[in-house]
């Protein structure tokens, strides 16, 4: 009688629902191999600094690392430093000036370089390339070129009339001046940003518009901005972020104006290096950093909770 063995078996073909199951988990995998790596910097380089934070913050540590317990103290001094507010009150104008215009700035930009034309590829690269460059090195240029009598657009300004004026000297300009620098060198990164998000529109959304005669705006207004309000949700939240926190509020702060004149530069982000590397509160400007973080994370959820994650439209 003949033994039936294991290689004599008719193979049997994988049901289709298996071979999904099996696509799911290598998709899942390499979903979660790819976020590793910056899930892993946020936990190294965010998320235990923070912890550490909020309990440095409930001690007052002097520069020889000697921690006094003192409890909320850090956080009640607060209330009463008139300095901080002065630099709150300065990153409230910063914002209301930077994310606006550098939003606009890069919004047009994509929409100017977003169809092909000879020397394209050199003009997205010329507006994208301030970003490629160090702050502290677009400080500097930025220093040369408004350094007062001495800097190339200071002469040019002298010869249009606007002689005298001390582009980051006046306390009237100083801030402005800082405003469209952080502007310069940010509409790069987000015209990349919609110039992305203007791709993934189906153009015969577009060509349907004209078709039934549809404006240049009415085809923007109707069409491209409603298909775009997730990019520009994203844009939005970033560049808050980047305009309290981001390295523009504390870089070029330092290099062009090191908060002055009369602290009408001074951030919130500057006046935390100061409190803890000019005069040693490590455990306030521990505090300080803490209640930032905490009204970013609330302005963020918000956001988030009212406009759904920019799907304005969504159910």
């Amino acid at each position: 009688m003949a033994t039936i063995t294991s290689s004599d078996a008719t193979p049997v073909a994988p049901s289709r629902e298996g071979l999904g199951s099996r696509r799911r988990r290598r998709e899942n995998l390499a979903g979660w191999l790819f976020l590793a790596p910056d899930a892993i910097g946020l936990l190294l380089f965010v998320a235990i600094p923070m912890v550490l934070a909020l309990g440095i913050a409930l001690f007052e540590v002097d520069s020889f690392g000697h921690y006094d317990f003192i409890g909320l103290d850090n956080f009640q001094r607060m209330f009463g430093d008139p300095m901080l507010w002065s630099s709150i009150w300065v990153t409230v104008k910063y914002v209301v000036l930077f994310v606006p215009l550098s939003f606009v700035a890069g919004l047009g930009l994509a929409l100017l370089v977003r169809d092909y034309f000879p020397g394209v590829a050199i003009v997205r690269t010329l507006l994208f390339l301030p970003n490629a460059v160090s702050l502290v090195v677009v400080g500097l240029l930025w220093q040369f070129l408004l350094v007062d009598k001495q800097g190339v657009l200071s002469k040019a300004g002298d010869k249009v009339g606007l002689d005298g004026i001390s582009w980051l000297g006046d306390p009237k300009y100083a801030l402005i001046s800082y405003v469209l620098i952080s502007v310069w060198f940010t509409m790069g990164y987000q015209m990349l940003l919609f110039m992305a998000g203007l791709k993934d529109i189906n153009p015969e959304y577009l060509d349907a518009a004209k078709i039934d005669g549809a404006t240049p705006w009415q085809r923007f207004r109707h069409v491209i901005w409603p298909l775009l309000q997730p990019t520009s949700f994203f844009v939005l939240i970033t560049s808050l972020v980047a305009s309290v926190t981001g390295l523009q509020a504390f870089d070029l702060v330092f290099v062009l104006t090191k908060g002055g004149p009369d602290n009408r530069t001074s951030t919130v982000v500057f006046y935390v290096y100061q409190q803890a590397f000019t005069f040693g509160h490590y455990g306030y400007a521990a505090a300080i950093t803490v209640i930032l973080v905490a009204f970013l994370m609330l302005v963020t959820g918000l956001l988030f909770r009212f406009t759904k994650g920019g799907r304005f439209h969504a159910g």
